[in-house]
This record gives structure tokens, sequence and C-alpha cells, in this order.
């Protein structure tokens, strides 16, 4: 699967409201200490998740059905994980550590729900920039990473992981 970038993948109203929704007062996050490994232990590397779907741990979120509009566009046969990924402004611009989604070949969707200076580096170097309503198409089981932003307040994409 060659890596791809869709912009303005939803509708306008059908974004508006997904952003809205996680990036509301009631939507709960979760803290990470590292972003990549338990072994990480830089301080700076640390970030908040909220898991929409986990196949392995049986885990649906009640924010799930939130995400329709997304699986009305993306061709899922089989789902293992959806989660979204905060990224603090912490000043300086961070790169994360590389890593494989799962060791196993598969599909993935990072669509980012704010603009920001922020960017996912794929394993050949190309770096994708984190523009609102653009979704990038990949191979999640090859090495990547991901990044802080210096320019918003959090970066946040949600992470599709499919078969």
């Amino acid at each position: 699967m060659k890596p791809s970038v869709k912009d303005n993948f939803l509708a306008s109203a059908d974004y508006d409201h997904i952003k809205k929704e996680i990036f509301g007062d009631f939507f709960p996050w979760y803290f990470h200490s590292s972003v990549v490994t338990l072994e990480d232990k830089k301080a700076s590397h640390f970030f908040w998740t909220h898991v929409f779907f986990d196949r392995e741990e049986k885990l649906v979120s009640s924010f799930y059905k939130t995400l329709r509009p997304l699986f009305n566009k993306l061709k899922v046969k089989t789902l293992i994980r959806i989660k979204a990924n905060m990224y603090s402004n912490q000043g300086t611009m961070i790169e994360h550590d590389i890593h494989s989604d799962y060791p196993f070949k598969h599909k993935g969707a990072l669509f980012s729900l704010n603009t920001c200076n922020g960017f996912t580096t794929l394993g050949d170097g190309t770096k994708i920039k984190s523009v609102g309503n653009s979704i990038l198409f990949f191979d999640p089981s090859i090495p990547h990473h991901s990044s802080t932003c210096t320019n918003a307040p959090v970066r946040v994409n949600i992470n599709f992981n499919y078969f």
C-alpha cells in the first residue's frame, strides 16, 4: 500500500460534529507516560489517548458512534483498533521514537482533527503534515513516528488500524 493523503475527507458538517465532540468538555482522555514503549523514560514523551475500539481487549467506547461518518467512507472489512491521540504543545517540537502499530501488514488511516505544525514521519522520511479534515492512508506495520506541535495547544488525530 503506497501512502496517500486525502484533504477535505469528510463533509464540513460531519467533520465539525466529530471535532466538537472530541474537543468537547466531556470527552474522556487517558494519560500515557510514554508514546511508544514503557521503556521510553523521556519526560517529554507523553500523550493522551481515547480508545474507541480494540479487538483484542473487546473494548468499545460510548463515543464509537461519533465516528460513523468516517466508517461510511473507509472500506473496513475488519477493525483491529481505533484510537484518538492527543499530543500537547510543550513549547518545542518533539519527535517521538519510531514504531510500528502491529507487526503484521494491514491498513491504516490517520485522520487529523486540527491543523498545526505537527506531523507524522513515514519510514522513508516523508513528513505528513497535520491538516484538519485530512486523512493519511498507509501501512502502519511499516515504521513511522509522531510529533508534537508548537503552534496550537494540542495536536489531535484518530488512528484506524483495519483490514
